[in-house]
């Protein structure tokens, strides 16, 4: 899938729109200022006791946190401190967001990319990885087995940047995608929202992906650094335009894409300014329009297929220091999800969770087409990194009832109108969790009757029960709606929500 027509260079020529870039710009600067970020940290540190329990009340009270707050917590020293800290992120979560996970799968589209990312498998100077693309009859299969064999009813579907898989591709896949249904045990299997990770866009582009329906749209800057960026994006590339990626966001608001999905590549750079990035990024947005990042990720780089750069980090982030970013990120941004990705292993993942996780992938495989492909050969010349958690969604979903979790396959904030500015109100106030604990059992009873096995049915029964409890005790006005629309779900009804 070499670049070899004049048709594929004129497409590269053509993506950035600088219009598209300056109309956002302040002065001809962007929002991250270094000097600032580096100073804020500096002036941080050794921050007292009080200054970091007045901090923790605003989390408490839901409040975004500012970049002075920020700072102070990330040069918290003391280990009771960070104890009270993690504590205090728990609290917040289950304020925010009760005791659900949500789970999704990616689904990996392509692998062919115009850009050379010096740390990923599919930077196009790699020619031991093979190339493939999904056909629109391969993507069917794809989402056969993840919604009709695994029960998944939501992915995150990844484009490479490659003109073979620009908007049309992406319009045409995420409309496949919609339109699959697979006949389950007692109903019928379909993905009922499609978030995309894509590379950046513009506002036409973005415009077509609002039009057909998709979920958040996802844009990593991988780092604010802006010298290490340059140092690990060729400037000859796509990708190394630092303020087209940046802006992208302000780009997606402008389109209607009011769910946008936010994360850094924590390795590349020091940790404690990318976590400073992404709340400057995230004020900037809160700032602009009204409403923030309806997502953070926090991936860490992974070994990946002929990558040395991944091998040879300086910046490496330790378990320690990786939960010590989630700790910061669910209290400086109570009200928005964060996800964890079976980048991670098992015990980190499960560590997380009790620090304010809110969303996992499960039973994740990232090869080209891997799902419905069962001979995985050579799947590691196929795939960006080397996952590091490949459990089932049924053995994932065991150890959340294990943990006290109830898992949440819901979608229907999405359908009912509840996004953007409108669900960030609403999960500052508590009000959403409200509507998400009733889907959250709707869903669940869903998936255990179509695809848990019996020893999981049991298991997944006792804490059924204890939610339903919780509704009639918390949520007495709707409950006798909220047993008929469950009842009628037993009978193999589905796609019932509040």
């Amino acid at each position: 899938m070499e670049l070899k027509t004049e048709e594929h260079k004129n497409w590269i020529n053509q993506r950035i729109k600088q219009g598209q870039i300056d109309k956002y710009l302040a002065d001809g600067k962007n929002f991250i200022d270094e000097d600032k970020i580096n100073s804020l940290i500096e002036k941080a540190k050794s921050p007292d006791k009080d200054t970091v329990l007045r901090i923790l009340e605003k989390s408490l009270n839901i409040k975004t946190l500012s970049l002075k707050d920020v700072a102070c917590l990330l040069n918290v020293t003391d280990p009771d401190l960070w104890e009270l800290m993690q504590q205090t992120a728990l609290t917040v979560k289950k304020k925010v967001y009760d005791n659900r996970i949500v789970t999704f799968a990616p689904l990996y589209l392509g692998n062919a990319c115009v850009n050379n990312c010096l740390y990923c498998a599919f930077r196009k100077d790699n020619h031991a990885n093979q190339r493939k693309i999904l056909s629109l009859s391969e993507i069917e299969k794809e989402v056969r087995v993840l919604c009709g064999k695994i029960g998944h009813k939501r992915l995150v579907v990844v484009y490479g940047e490659h003109p073979s898989t620009g908007i049309d591709y992406m319009v045409n896949s995420v409309k496949t995608i919609y339109g699959i249904r697979e006949k389950t045990v007692k109903g019928v299997g379909q993905i009922r929202r499609v978030n995309v990770n894509a590379a950046p866009l513009s506002i036409e582009e973005l415009k077509r992906l609002h039009e057909v329906g998709i979920g958040t749209y996802q844009v990593f800057q991988e780092t604010y650094h802006p010298q290490t960026y340059r140092n690990v994006h060729p400037e000859n590339t796509l990708k190394g335009n630092y303020n087209w990626r940046l802006y992208v966001m302000h780009r997606a608001m402008e389109a209607g894409i009011d769910d946008v999905g936010l994360g850094v590549l924590f390795g590349l750079y020091d940790w404690k300014f990318e976590v400073m990035g992404l709340i400057t990024h995230n004020l900037e947005l809160e700032a602009k329009f009204g409403v923030g990042a309806h997502t953070i990720s926090f991936p860490r780089i992974e070994p990946a297929d002929n990558t040395p750069l991944t091998a040879n980090l300086k910046y490496k982030v330790s378990d320690e220091d990786f939960k010590k970013i989630i700790t910061v990120l669910r209290l400086a941004v109570p009200h928005t999800g964060l996800i964890i990705t079976a980048r991670e292993n098992a015990e980190i993942r499960k560590q997380a969770i009790a620090l304010g996780i809110t969303q996992t992938d499960a039973s994740t495989k990232i090869a080209i087409g891997s799902y419905s492909d069962k001979t995985e050969q050579q799947q590691g010349q196929r795939q960006q990194f080397i996952l590091g958690d490949t459990r089932s969604l049924e053995e994932l979903i065991n150890e959340y009832i294990q943990m006290g979790y109830i898992t949440s396959f819901c979608t229907a904030g999405y359908r009912c109108g509840r996004t953007g500015e409108c669900i960030m109100d609403m999960l500052r106030s508590g009000k959403e969790g409200k509507f998400c604990k009733l889907n959250a059992v709707l869903t669940f009873r869903e998936w255990v009757d179509d695809f848990a096995s019996e020893k999981t049915k049991a298991k997944a029964e006792e804490i059924i029960a204890k939610e339903i409890q919780e509704i009639k005790q918390t949520l007495p006005q709707v409950f006798e709606q909220f047993m008929e629309y469950y009842n009628r779900v037993k009978n193999g009804e589905r796609d019932l929500y509040f």
